[in-house]
């Protein structure tokens, strides 16, 4: 099983990011070698979500893909946004299922360029009760 933990990041206006760390990596540095590595560009470009410039409703129900408006679409989420700061200009997208024991992020796409092909990159699997705790954490945090 990954481990999932969220770091929280100051922005330039004072508001906070959420950028996901898997198994103790960022998730913008992951998705950036690996977009690299198959010669996409530009390649990266990513920042964590900022949840005071988006409204993703109950950020706990938006991390299980079960918020009422669920964004991008029901059963995905923005996982990242551009680092411009606005998530839709530039976001990585995942579904996330979720059974009894475990959360799984799979099936990540780039809206922007749907021929780009991210087959290879994950899936990542979070015992769910650890998942939870990171994502409290992480709600805990932007205060």
């Amino acid at each position: 099983m990954n481990v999932l933990r969220f770091v929280v990041v100051a922005v330039e206006s004072g508001a906070k990011a959420l950028v996901p760390a898997i198994d103790g990596q960022s998730l913008i540095e992951l998705v950036a070698v690996f977009e690299a590595q198959r010669g996409y560009e530009p390649s990266g470009g990513y920042a964590g979500i900022i949840p005071a410039h988006f409204n993703f409703g109950d950020l706990r129900l938006y991390y299980e893909a079960r918020e009422e408006r669920q964004w991008p679409s029901p059963h995905h989420a923005w996982l990242l946004g551009c680092d411009c700061g606005e998530v839709g200009c530039w976001p990585l997208t995942a579904r996330i299922a979720i059974t009894a024991t475990e959360v799984t992020w799979s099936d990540f796409g780039q809206e922007h360029r749907p021929d780009w092909d991210f087959q290879g990159f994950g899936p990542f699997a979070f015992e769910r009760e650890q998942y939870a705790t990171a994502v409290s954490s992480a709600v805990e945090a932007l205060g």
